[in-house]
């Protein structure tokens, strides 16, 4: 008789994880630059339980970068992330206004950036969100701007849409404010993910970041407009008067299992790796893989 053995492939775990959890936020978009700009939207956030996973083979991260705040332009959208199957869609560049251009529209994404806008008689609309569709959704379209009175004095953009919100629409010498993230502890502590960046207003007050990670818009020639935060996704703030827009804050990826299965077998891209609470965590705020 010959005595029983255990095989399993090379370069794999002997307990794999048959499935995990994840998060996959995508880099946020830029926001709008010039004249009275939207916000950037956030990138988009997708989250679940039970994605299955296979041993001994290699599974591609990618993490996308923020958008470029635009400078006389519309930002830049974000880029996408990704995790095995699971795509999250870079977030929607912000509106502007700008010669030759005009007023423009924000961009479709993840979330959707906010729209610019031009006294006395043009509105730029707020880009839609969750594009392409998923379900659930990964986020929400963005805010239209606001043409003012008397004038481009308090005219203003719309703020991006963010993960649990839309973005905010301007009203009059007010820019709309950025849609509101989602808090996830998959990290093991509870952060705030994808809020939408914050419009711009030439007079007034500019649109907040949404959850505290979407930028801040503008007011005038005032202080300039901020990025979102890095490694969560936020939407870039959108100028006042004549700035740039600000940059949309790149995206993560997060996974974590039980700690009853085995470490990955191998990982690039130099993830941050803890065990703690009964999982084992695995978050890359950089392109790279695992192998289980």
């Amino acid at each position: 008789m010959f005595a029983a053995k255990n095989f399993f492939l090379a370069g794999a775990s002997k307990n794999p994880p048959p499935n995990i959890e994840y998060l996959v936020v995508a880099g946020g978009g830029g926001g709008g630059g010039q004249y009275y700009a939207g916000g950037g939207g956030a990138g988009g956030y997708r989250t679940a339980t039970g994605l299955a996973v296979s041993s001994g083979s290699a599974i591609t991260v990618t993490v996308g970068a923020g958008g470029n705040g635009g400078s006389s332009t519309k930002g830049s959208n974000g880029s996408n992330s990704v995790f095995s199957t699971i795509t999250s869609t870079g977030g929607g560049g912000g509106g502007a206004n700008a010669n030759p251009l005009g007023t423009q529209d924000g961009n479709t994404g993840g979330s959707g950036g906010g729209g610019s806008s031009y006294g006395p008689a043009v509105t730029g609309l707020g880009g839609a969100g969750n594009t392409p569709s998923t379900s659930p959704s990964q986020g929400n379209s963005g805010g239209n701007g606001n043409v003012g009175s008397g004038g481009n004095n308090n005219a203003a953009g719309g703020g991006g849409g963010g993960a649990s919100g839309a973005g905010a629409a301007a009203s009059v010498a007010v820019g709309g404010a950025g849609g509101v993230g989602t808090s996830s502890s998959i990290s093991g502590s509870a952060l705030f993910y994808a809020g939408g960046g914050g419009g711009g207003v030439e007079a007034g007050t500019a649109g907040t970041g949404g959850s505290s990670v979407g930028g801040n818009g503008q007011v005038g020639t005032g202080t300039a407009p901020t990025a979102g935060t890095a490694n969560r996704g936020g939407g870039g703030g959108g100028s006042g008067y004549a700035a740039n827009g600000g940059a949309g804050g790149s995206g993560v990826v997060v996974i974590r299992y039980s700690d009853t299965y085995d470490a990955a077998s191998a990982t690039t891209g130099s993830p941050t790796i803890t065990v703690a609470g009964g999982y084992r965590v695995y978050t890359w705020t950089g392109s790279g893989s695992v192998t289980f």
